[in-house]
C-alpha cells in the first residue's frame, strides 16, 4: 500500500514521500495479518511498560496486540518504528486539518523556532497577529485570551463565567467530554443506563466538582428547561459542543440553549475544541448560526501545537486583563506557553491554507463520499452499524440509527471498540470507540484502501463473534 505521492482530496495539496519512507513502507507486511512481528517496538514498548503507567501517555490504552510506536508521519500517513503503515484518521484528535508535516506549516514553525521558541511573560508579534486573525475569523469573538490546552481553556471559560455572574453552578451534557480538569470529569462517561446525575468520573476530585455540575442529556431541551427551572438562579454557564461526539446537535437546541440563557441570565459556552476551524472558518457558530457568549478553542490554535484560546465578549474577556487584579471581577490567567510563538506562527500559516477556495467544501464532500461507501460494505455484511459524519468528522457506531445521545451511543460502545481494533489490524489508525476525522491530504488511494480494509476488518469481526 505504497505509492510515490499521497495526492490530496480533489488535488488540494501534495504530499511527497521520502524514498526512504517508501522503501520502509514497501518492505513492512501490510499490517493485514493479526500477528506481526515486532523488532524495534517490542524493546521500546518494553521500556514505555517500565516508565509509563500503562505504557501510554493519557487515557488511552490500546489492546495489547496492537502495540504501536510511531516514528514518523507525512500527509495523512503514519509509519512505526517497525516500518508499518497506517492510513491516519485520528489526525491529532481533529487539529491536523492539513494533515501531517505540512510544508507551509512547517516552514512558519523553523522560521519562528530559528528567532527563538518561547518568551515567558512579554508578547510577541505572531501572537498578537494570531489574535487579530482569530477574532476576525471567529464569529463571536470581540476579545480573545490565550492558554495552552483546550482543557485548560474550558476550565477558563468556565472561571470567566463565575466570576462574570457570581453563580457557582455551570450545566452540562451527559457524555460530553470538555478536557480532564475536575470540573470537565463529571459524568463524561456514564456508564449505559445511568442515571443522568452528576457522577465523578475519577479518583481524586473534590465533592465540590460534582456539587457545582448539572448534567442533562444532550440534544434534549425540555430537560434542560427543567433543570434551569429549578436551578436556574444558581447556574453560571450551560456548556455545550456543536457535535458532542459524533452526536450532532438538533436544528432547534443549541438555539434553544441560546434563548434559555438570555431568558435566565446565563452565559452560554460552546466548546470549540474540536469543531472550531474544522466545521468550517467559523467552526459550530457558523455551522449553526448559533453565537455564544464564550467559545474554546484547542490545539488548533496551535496547529496541533501547545496553544489554545477562550473568544467571545469583550467584557467577559476583560476579566482576564491583568491590570484589573483586585478588583471583584478578575478572573486570573497565567501559564508559560500563553501565546506561544512557535505554535502561533504555525497556526498563522494553517489559516492561510484554509483560506484557499472550496476547502471546506471540498474537505466536507470527501468526508460524505467515504461515510456512503463505508455503509456499502457495513450492509453487506449485515452489521447493524451506521457510518456517521457531519462535515469532515466521521465514525463507525453500532446503532439502528445515526446517534442523537449519549445513551444512542453507549449500547454499541463494546462492538465499536471490537470493529476498530480489526480495523487497526488492518493498517487505519483510529482510537477504538472513539470518533475520526479526514484531512486535505487523504487522497482518493486512501479512501479506497480505507474501504478495502473496512471489508477485511468486517469479515474478522463476523468470525469473531
Amino acid at each position: 500500500m505504497t505509492q510515490p505521492k499521497l495526492a490530496a482530496v480533489d488535488t488540494l495539496e501534495t504530499v511527497e514521500i521520502t524514498p526512504a519512507e517508501a522503501a520502509a513502507a514497501q518492505a513492512a507486511s501490510a499490517v493485514a495479518a493479526d500477528t506481526v512481528t515486532a523488532t524495534e517496538s517490542a524493546s521500546l514498548f518494553a521500556d514505555a511498560d517500565a516508565y509509563l503507567p500503562g505504557a501510554g501517555l493519557g487515557a488511552y490504552a490500546l489492546p495489547d496486540d496492537i502495540r504501536l510506536v510511531f516514528s514518523h508521519a507525512r500527509g495523512a500517513r503514519l509509519w512505526d518504528v517497525d516500518g508499518r503503515e497506517f492510513i491516519d484518521y485520528v489526525g491529532g484528535a481533529g487539529a491536523l486539518i492539513l494533515g501531517h508535516a505540512h510544508p507551509a506549516v512547517v516552514q512558519a514553525a523553523q522560521a519562528q523556532l530559528a528567532r527563538g521558541a518561547h518568551v515567558f511573560g512579554s508578547l510577541t508579534a505572531p501572537a498578537i497577529a494570531l489574535a487579530k486573525r482569530l477574532t476576525r475569523a471567529i464569529p463571536c469573538a470581540e476579545k480573545i485570551v490565550y492558554a495552552t490546552t483546550g482543557s485548560e481553556a474550558t476550565a477558563y471559560a468556565m472561571r470567566l463565567a463565575r466570576a462574570f455572574t457570581g453563580r457557582d453552578n455551570i450545566l452540562k451534557f451527559a457524555g460530553a467530554y470538555h478536557g480532564n480538569h475536575d470540573y470537565a470529569l463529571v459524568s463524561a462517561f456514564p456508564a449505559p443506563g445511568d442515571a443522568v446525575d452528576a457522577r465523578a468520573d475519577s479518583a481524586g476530585q473534590p465533592a465540590a466538582t460534582t456539587s457545582t455540575m448539572l448534567v442533562a442529556p444532550y440534544n434534549d431541551l425540555d430537560a434542560v428547561q427543567r433543570i434551569v427551572a429549578a436551578h436556574g438562579r444558581d447556574i453560571a454557564a450551560i456548556i455545550a459542543e456543536g457535535v458532542q461526539r459524533i452526536i450532532p446537535a438538533r436544528p432547534e437546541f443549541l438555539h434553544g440553549l441560546r434563548k434559555v440563557c438570555d431568558a435566565n441570565g446565563i452565559l452560554l459556552i460552546l466548546d470549540e475544541v474540536v469543531t472550531g476551524f474544522r466545521l468550517g472558518p467559523g467552526g459550530a457558530q457558523e455551522w449553526y448560526g448559533v453565537a455564544p457568549d464564550l467559545a474554546t478553542y484547542g490545539k488548533v490554535i496551535g496547529a496541533g501545537g501547545p496553544l489554545s484560546c477562550i473568544a467571545g465578549r469583550a467584557e467577559l474577556i476583560e476579566q482576564a486583563n491583568p491590570r484589573r487584579k483586585g478588583e471583584p471581577r478578575y478572573a486570573y490567567f497565567n501559564g508559560t506557553l500563553h501565546g506561544n510563538p512557535v505554535a502561533a506562527a504555525a497556526t498563522l500559516a494553517l489559516l492561510d491554507e484554509l483560506d484557499a477556495p472550496e476547502v471546506y467544501a471540498r474537505l466536507n464532500r470527501a468526508t460524505e463520499e467515504l461515510c456512503r461507501e463505508c455503509q456499502t460494505v457495513l450492509d453487506a455484511h449485515n452489521l447493524p452499524a451506521r457510518a456517521c459524519n457531519t462535515g469532515s468528522l466521521w465514525q463507525i457506531v453500532f446503532a439502528p440509527a445515526a446517534p442523537m445521545s449519549h445513551a444512542d451511543m453507549a449500547a454499541g460502545a463494546a462492538d465499536n471498540r471490537r470493529l476498530d481494533a480489526a480495523l487497526m489490524k488492518r493498517g487505519q489508525y483510529v482510537l477504538p470507540g472513539v470518533r475520526r476525522f479526514v484531512s486535505t491530504a487523504h487522497s482518493d488511494a486512501d479512501f479506497e484502501s480505507t474501504v478495502r480494509g473496512l471489508d477485511a476488518a468486517c469479515r474478522d469481526f463476523v468470525k469473531s463473534a
